[in-house]
């Protein structure tokens, strides 16, 4: 089976988990009930600041990664950074993850910095992002404790697989095995085994990595970082001011909300589909009273929010397609 059918199969296995997922969310719902309360429920002025939000994270993301290639000695522009990053999150529509190669593939295209360096500096990128990720679990779990056990009793199912994932053999023995291979694979390279082009590309995935250590402007890195997540959060919590039955939540249930969400998007389907629907509209419960009507308002904000950021990724990450060849052909 040739690579063309290979990425066809997957996406439309990850396509069926990802309509599952959705229809498992939504399969009591009425759909004119949603458009009803879309259309008379919604200050939509808060979903336009969420949008600005949200593009001012990757903005912020592009800068960051410009500054992680600096410091390989290599310059992108500002632009070509910016439509990767965006083309990335496009692609990750299509199969989860096939982001991270593609804005990779964009930029070595255009700018002729090693495929593989590029793919070292989007790793660090995603190491970054997870012990933030982490950091402010545990912060929530700090601060909203009674929340968090409430909700993993409410929903044992979650309990049972986070349990059944640590406790798993397989799990274990898939690490060591990982472990293992990725020993073996530098004891091979370092013995001159593998082709001049293969030792090489391991290589720039090594240059890629450290990186991070010789990042220039240090504070300005650091400020990204922290700007992008909180542009993140901001994102979610803004557009609970666009619900009337949210708008009374404060910071910290949108910190557990937009917490317990990201987890969501880690599920193997594009875009986060149903999953962070699901985390989102359960978070939700931890705060309002537990009625069909707040239930259904739930399913709705999800809905909502969700969808606007996907209509978001479509529109930039189409345009920066377009765009792309045009902006490199001038330059």
């Amino acid at each position: 089976m040739n690579s063309f059918y290979k990425q066809l199969l997957k996406f439309f296995l990850f396509f069926l988990v990802t309509v599952f997922l959705f229809w498992l969310v939504y399969r009591d719902q009425d759909p004119a009930g949603i458009l009803k309360m879309l259309r008379e429920d919604v200050n939509y002025s808060w979903i336009v600041l969420a949008i600005v939000l949200g593009i001012a994270s990757h903005v912020s993301r592009a800068m960051r990664w410009q500054l992680l290639v600096r410091s390989m000695d290599y310059r992108i522009t500002f632009w070509n950074s910016f439509m990767g990053v965006m083309i990335g999150y496009f692609a990750n529509m299509a199969i989860p993850r096939m982001g991270e190669l593609t804005r990779c593939g964009v930029v070595h295209k255009y700018e002729r910095v090693p495929f593989s360096k590029l793919l070292g500096t989007v790793v660090v990128e995603r190491v970054i992002d997870v012990l933030v990720l982490l950091s402010l679990t545990l912060v929530v779990i700090g601060t909203q404790f009674g929340r968090v056990r409430l909700f993993m009793e409410t929903h044992e199912e979650i309990q049972e697989k986070v349990s059944g994932i640590l406790s798993s053999g397989w799990v274990w023995g898939g690490g060591i095995v990982l472990l293992l291979l990725l020993a073996l694979l530098v004891w091979l390279t370092r013995r001159g085994v593998f082709s001049a082009r293969a030792r090489s590309f391991f290589s720039g995935i090594k240059e890629g990595l450290l990186a991070v250590r010789a990042v220039p402007r240090v504070g300005w890195f650091v400020f990204h970082t922290l700007f992008i997540w909180l542009m993140y959060f901001l994102m979610l919590y803004v557009c609970f001011f666009s619900f009337e039955f949210t708008s009374c939540l404060g910071p910290m249930a949108g910190l557990t909300v937009f917490v317990l969400s990201s987890y969501g998007m880690v599920a193997p389907v594009q875009g986060g589909v149903g999953a962070w629907h699901f985390m989102v509209i359960a978070a939700l419960a931890l705060y309002l009273p537990a009625t069909g009507e707040v239930e259904s308002l739930a399913k709705t904000f999800a809905l909502l929010t969700h969808g606007a950021m996907t209509v978001l990724y479509i529109f930039l990450g189409v345009s920066c397609l377009l765009c792309l060849p045009v902006y490199n052909r001038k330059r």
